[in-house]
């Protein structure tokens, strides 16, 4: 498999370096957290020729006899080199029993930098304070940006590369299959096999029927605003018994392994976040017609859903907006910037267009309004509004 680099991983592990945190690189399974890994082991070994780097990797079965946390700590401890700068890095930590024990007391040591990646289902977002009782700094990871597949891939004419993309999306393993079937059957099985099967192996959820009727309920509903209870009826009128608390625990633990990321909505002109429901999108948008098929291609929702992992990918924090009853897609702040953007499939007509920039334009404060969509045109506005062509908003 070819091999690019993922510059902006690169440059938050660069950024932490020699801090006394244990980096954690999460992210849902296959989205190359082992390969980031593995780049930055690299980028360590060229400019530090006489750096210490101890690489464990518990998917290889030599490291079979370190697979006990007594084991894992006293091998790195002897591993240990003075007078130069010491790396420790494991991947698949989860397969080394008491893991959490050993990391622990090789950062009270402070003889080693600490790199870690695993199993969604054991290094949850939610898990890392109470499993290390040092400071951590997550690395979230998120399937290949539409900027990687096209570097990947090589492709100049971004039109083409993101008809491609909107259909192959960024699961990079499937990259190694030639036909469409295939790549699908390869994504399929990330889903259902490794995904699915994390989460019922740590929550002991019986129930297996109601967990993939859930899951295809959000793939089928991504942008759409959904609540426990709501989706609690909609399974009931499919012959399903279930309540909403279950169903909310189900979600809970869906968003949890990064296979979907939770929207609260926020209301702009009352400044407040509104607790009754939210929106749901894919980590990667092939999940969907993996799962579901290709029948309804559903452009306007799958493109929403491309820029909003885009921008989580850009570290905004993501709202649903909520003004006058009208919906804003995306409400993105980072530090002191703030967007306002709507998602659009075809704006060619007057009245789509009107209709799309209508909730913008009713926003009074001065932050910028954007509208993103398939333009195939260079950036232009309306009305204050910047029209980004969705192609080359990814890409910049």
């Amino acid at each position: 498999m070819r091999i690019i680099e993922r510059h902006q991983y690169i440059r938050q592990l660069k950024a932490v370096m020699g801090t006394p945190d244990i980096k954690i690189i999460t992210g849902i399974r296959r989205s190359g957290k082992s390969k980031l890994m593995q780049s930055f082991i690299e980028f360590l070994q060229q400019t530090d020729t006489n750096a210490n780097i101890v690489h464990i990797d518990f998917n290889l079965p030599d490291n079979e006899h370190l697979a006990e946390y007594h084991a894992l700590y006293g091998f790195v401890k002897e591993s240990h080199k003075e007078g130069v700068e010491n790396y420790l890095l494991i991947d698949e930590v989860q397969n080394c029993a008491g893991f959490e024990k050993a990391i622990n007391g090789l950062h009270a040591s402070e003889l080693f930098d600490i790199y870690l990646t695993g199993s969604n289902a054991f290094l949850l977002s939610s898990d890392l304070a109470t499993l290390f009782t040092g400071r951590t700094f997550e690395i979230k990871v998120f399937p290949f940006s539409f900027e990687e597949f096209s570097r990947y891939y090589e492709l100049p004419d971004a039109e083409a590369a993101f008809d491609r993309y909107t259909k192959e999306g960024g699961m990079a393993g499937s990259y190694l299959y030639k036909n469409e079937k295939d790549r699908y059957a390869y994504i399929a099985e990330v889903f259902r096999t490794l995904i699915v099967r994390d989460i019922r192996q740590k929550y002991k959820i019986r129930n297996q029927v109601v967990l993939d009727r859930l899951t295809d309920f959000l793939m089928d509903n991504i942008s759409n605003i959904s609540s426990s209870r709501n989706i609690t009826k909609v399974l009931g009128d499919n012959s399903l018994k279930v309540d909403d608390k279950t169903v909310g625990a189900y979600i809970k633990y869906l968003c949890q392994a990064f296979l979907f990321y939770p929207l609260k909505r926020y209301d702009i002109k009352g400044k407040r976040y509104l607790a009754s429901s939210e929106k749901y999108y894919l980590a990667d948008h092939a999940f969907r017609y993996a799962v579901l098929g290709t029948k309804n291609m559903d452009y306007g929702h799958v493109y929403e859903n491309i820029v909003a992992i885009e921008l989580m990918r850009r570290g905004y924090e993501v709202y649903a907006g909520y003004l006058y009853k009208k919906e804003i897609d995306f409400v993105a702040v980072r530090q002191n910037e703030k967007l306002y953007i709507q998602v659009s499939d075809d704006i060619s007509g007057q009245e789509t267009l009107e209709r799309e920039t209508a909730p913008l334009l009713n926003i009074k404060d001065a932050y910028p309004k954007v509208l993103i969509a398939r333009t195939r045109h260079e950036e232009y506005q309306h009305e204050g509004i910047r029209i980004i062509n969705l192609a080359d908003w990814l890409l910049s």
